[in-house]
């Protein structure tokens, strides 16, 4: 036997006897309870942090992609303005514009400050002035119509406003909503606010609080009278193909334009939002990584004391012929399992939640019969969850590598254990 065992010992890592020796440390024993506990809290420790970490990771991804989504189908990629002289040619400079390759959209706004009214509240809105065929083509709006129609937009004095204005003014499609502007008529008095009713001919939701309760939109040549800007507009909003290939279009804009502009593009115009939001999911990256890296320290601690008290046992394997590789390849297989198994549970926990994380969200909203994920607070009306395979598997890995690099001392002290020094008090 003891040739048997130091030939197998020699011969083949991982031998079918080192994991059975592994299997049997990991099951409990009434005097090994204590070491059983620590080793089903690292357990849940790294099953815990993995999930933990990919579902956080996922909700951030989706609340990153959900909002530039909102944000990038509402304003454009470049914001052209006006430089030494208002925009007054601005229909020639949006045509060009529009010829650029990779534009799919050069849409001349008039912009503005305004008090929306009803005769129960009031909120501060900005008002946007754009042609039908324009704001047709911001399917973000086009396509999320709830009531009413953006048909002859053009045609009337009709306005299109965000679902929550309209809650909050208790108003529907076809209602009547009072803008009254700072800026309106000059008088020998002075200037006077401009007050004027308009029809709602359609209420939307985009998705985002404070795009359905902020913005209302006008037909553009009822908003230049409305603004008195009778000849020009505030600028050209321009919406390209590939939001993330802007520096490429800036130039090309900038040369069709013909004239002297000022380009400001979606990521200065957006730049701390987004910049805090990549802070953001970096420091809960790393706060969550501690959860994990916790969980290893209790395998090592775990391991250490298995190796204590399984000191009799090495010394025996040692004398019977079994060598340090393989003794030190018995605790790693048990360590290990431990790190694999709680890392493996835990991905696919996070997978699940993460797939029916609006379902929980609601239920756990009904069942404590409060709002936990408030829009105003949160921007977007509903819990995003986006995973991303290549972030999802840098989180499995780091545990896996986490898991194995905390055996690698417990299973060496084993291994340097000597056998005299073990059995001497036996």
């Amino acid at each position: 036997m003891d040739e048997t065992m130091t030939e197998t010992a020699h011969t083949a890592p991982f031998a079918p006897f080192e994991w059975m020796l592994s299997a049997r440390y990991l099951r409990a024993r009434r005097k090994e309870g204590f070491i059983s506990v620590i080793a089903g809290f690292s357990f849940l420790g790294i099953m815990l942090g993995v999930a933990t970490l990919i579902i956080v990771m996922a909700v951030m991804n989706g609340f990153r992609k959900e909002l530039l989504d909102k944000i990038l189908g509402l304003n454009g990629h470049i914001l052209v303005q006006p430089l030494e002289s208002p925009l007054t040619d601005w229909k020639d400079v949006a045509e060009r514009i529009s010829q650029v390759q990779g534009v799919r959209l050069a849409a001349p706004v008039v912009d503005g400050q305004a008090l929306a009214s009803s005769p129960w509240n009031a909120s501060g809105v900005l008002v946007r002035g754009i042609r039908s065929d324009d704001l047709n083509n911001l399917t973000s709006i086009a396509k999320n119509i709830k009531q009413g129609s953006l048909e002859g937009f053009d045609d009337g004095q009709g306005v299109a406003i965000g679902r929550r204005l309209a809650d909050q003014l208790s108003l529907h499609a076809g209602d009547s909503v009072t803008l009254v502007a700072p800026k309106g008529a000059v008088t020998p008095m002075g200037t006077t606010p401009r007050i004027k009713p308009y029809k709602i001919v359609a209420v939307f939701e985009i998705g985002m609080s404070e795009y359905d309760l902020g913005f209302v939109f006008m037909p553009l040549a009822e908003a230049q009278a409305y603004f008195n800007r009778s000849s020009d507009v505030t600028s050209i909003e321009v919406f390209t193909t590939n939001p993330d290939r802007i520096d490429a279009y800036r130039k090309a804009v900038s040369e069709a334009a013909g004239r002297p502009v000022f380009l400001v593009d979606w990521r200065q115009r957006n730049s701390t939002f987004f910049n805090a939001l990549q802070v953001e999911r970096n420091v809960m990256f790393l706060i969550l990584t501690m959860i994990v890296l916790v969980a290893a320290l209790n395998i090592v601690s775990g391991l250490i004391m298995l190796v204590k008290d399984k000191g009799s046992d090495i010394a025996i394997l040692r004398t019977m012929g079994a060598s340090q590789g393989s003794i030190m390849r018995i605790f790693l297989i048990t360590g290990a399992s431990i790190g694999v198994v709680g890392t493996l549970v835990g991905f696919v926990v996070g997978l699940v939640i993460c797939l029916n994380i609006r379902s929980i969200r609601q239920f756990l909203s009904w069942l404590t019969s409060t709002e936990l994920f408030s829009p105003e607070l949160y921007f977007l009306s509903k819990l995003p969850a986006e995973i991303d395979v290549g972030e999802t598997t840098a989180v499995v890995v780091m545990a896996l590598t986490l898991s194995f690099l905390a055996t690698l001392y417990p299973s060496w002290r084993a291994a340097r254990l000597d056998p005299v020094e073990a059995l001497r008090y036996e």
